[in-house]
This record gives structure tokens, sequence and C-alpha cells, in this order.
């Protein structure tokens, strides 16, 4: 990885995007473990972190990082039109109702707070249109506050992973030292991860989720939920 030289007030901006008490309602949606848990395909840690170690390898939140980097440098560049295209392409891709949704609230979210907290973004929030994904408010947050991509690629899947060991140690469940322990585990793989994902080029971006695409339309009528749908 390139060396990042962050100034404070860069720093704690990543840390307040990143943040599990930033209110978007992460902690709400399991992605699919619910229903792999109930099933009995994820019963112990080390399930979990097989199929964590799936999605960053070949699912896809590799895709929606990517767009996350896309939507950062278009924001920066003040590109409006590929902005917007960024965020139809991403409804698109989405495979699942479920996991649409999940995205469009969380992004509605995020987009509202920047829009109390930052009222010179909302010309650029308003051309994104409605609805916006959550990679897509996330990557106008980075270009705002002038973030390095790097950085804020790295908080993005280290975000995602933590939500979902978080679901997973509700779920399985698991002690909250064993959830600490996998996160652990999971970095190195989190950084490998963000230096694929730099270097994907657009035509590049694919991914491999048929398993959390079932899982997560399976949720849908699971009888009792403790995460959304």
């Amino acid at each position: 990885m390139d060396t990042i030289t962050l100034t404070d007030i860069h720093f704690l901006g990543i840390l307040q995007l990143a943040s599990p008490a930033l209110p978007v309602g992460a902690y709400s949606y399991s992605e699919g473990l619910e229903t792999l848990v109930e099933d009995g395909i994820i019963a112990n840690q080390e399930t979990l972190k097989h199929w964590l170690t799936s999605e960053l390898r070949y699912g896809a939140i590799r895709l929606e990082a990517a767009v996350m980097l896309r939507a950062a440098e278009s924001a920066k560049m003040g590109n409006l039109e590929t902005l917007s295209y960024w965020n139809h392409w991403l409804s698109a891709a989405r495979e699942t109702q479920e996991l649409r949704n999940s995205s469009w609230q969380m992004g509605r979210s995020l987009a509202q707070l920047l829009g109390k907290l930052q009222p010179e973004l909302l010309p650029t929030i308003n051309s994104v249109g409605n609805p916006c994904n959550y990679a897509i408010a996330f990557g106008i947050a980075v270009a705002h506050w002038q973030i390095h991509l790097n950085a804020a690629l790295l908080a993005y899947l280290h975000s995602w992973t933590s939500n979902l060991i978080t679901a997973g140690v509700k779920l399985i469940p698991l002690g909250q030292t064993a959830g600490q322990a996998l996160l652990l585990d999971l970095q190195p793989l989190i950084s490998a991860t963000l230096q694929e994902i730099l270097v994907l080029e657009d035509d590049e971006l694919s991914c491999c989720s048929w398993g959390l695409s079932l899982a997560s339309m399976q949720h849908e009528t699971q009888y009792t939920r403790l995460f959304r749908s």
C-alpha cells in the first residue's frame, strides 16, 4: 500500500464515517447471515470466517467498494453525471430486493445526515437522484472531507466486516472475544482485498455472489427474524 498521510481532521472524518454509531441502520441488516445460521450452514467461528473470506474474495462487497471509490472520484471532480451513472449502475447490480432496499435505506439515511451536517453538499446529493445507494453517499462524504481513497476503502471494508461479525456474534451466538479474534484474523485479507479493488478497471467489475443472493431471498420469508428484511 502507498504511504498514507492523514491530517487529524481527515482521520477523524473517516473514523466518523466508519463508526458503528453513524445513524444509518447498518446494524439492522445481516446480508443473509440469519438464513445461513438457521439452516446450519454457519454454525461457529470457523464457518463464519469461511463465509466472510469468500465474500471478501469474490462477493458483492467488492463491487460496492469499487463503486464507492468511483463515486468519490466523480464527486471530487464535480462530475455529477458520472456520479448519477454509478448510482444507477449499483442499483441495477443488486440481485435481490432485500439487498437493494438495504443499500437504498442506508444511502438515504447517510445522504440526509450529510445534508444536515454539510448543507453545501445538497446540490451534489440531489444530483444523484432518489434513491441513493449507501456506497454513493459514502463516496460523496469521502470527496468532500478530502479523505485519502486508500484510507476510505480500508474503512469501508473494515466497517462492512465488523458489522457482519457483530451479526454473527448475535445469531450463532459467539462471544465478543471470538468476534474480535475473527476481525483480527481477517485484517490481512481486508488489506489484500483493498489492493485488488484499487486496480480494478470498469469492465472488470464482477462478482460471484449467488450464495448471498439465495440466502437474501430466503430471508424475506424466514419465519422468525432478528434482522430487517
